[in-house]
């Protein structure tokens, strides 16, 4: 290879390094976490504060670094379990058989595409 090979290949990975440390570095909006049990409002949580949330008996909420994640879950199928952890306006996490609608109010916006606008 030669030295005008190198030069650009050390140039890729600079903006590379430079679009990873600023999509990955900034500081997030944070949030609130609304929790909603058969329609109801249950409570609301603060993203940027660490908590264990039970609700009710049958699931348990954890808020941390920023994210909402489900880690328990009565009901068979545990598929709000499976989820990945919120962060975002707009995104859930709902348990069907429990009723339960875990969202995000309020935090950073996600972006759209063609396809959805």
């Amino acid at each position: 290879m030669r030295k005008n090979d190198w030069v650009l290949i050390i140039a890729v990975l600079l903006i590379c390094a430079a679009a990873f440390g600023i999509h990955f570095l900034r500081p997030r909006q944070a949030g609130m976490v609304e929790v909603k049990v058969d329609g109801e409002e249950f409570g609301t949580w603060p993203l940027y504060e660490d908590a264990e949330v039970a609700i009710g008996e049958t699931n348990r909420l954890c808020i941390e670094d920023g994210y909402a994640d489900m880690i328990w879950a009565d009901c068979p199928d545990k598929l709000c379990v499976h989820q990945r952890a919120i962060s975002r306006d707009g995104e859930s996490i709902i348990c069907l058989p429990n009723k339960v609608v875990v969202s995000v109010i309020g935090g950073e916006e996600r972006k759209t595409d063609a396809v959805s606008q």
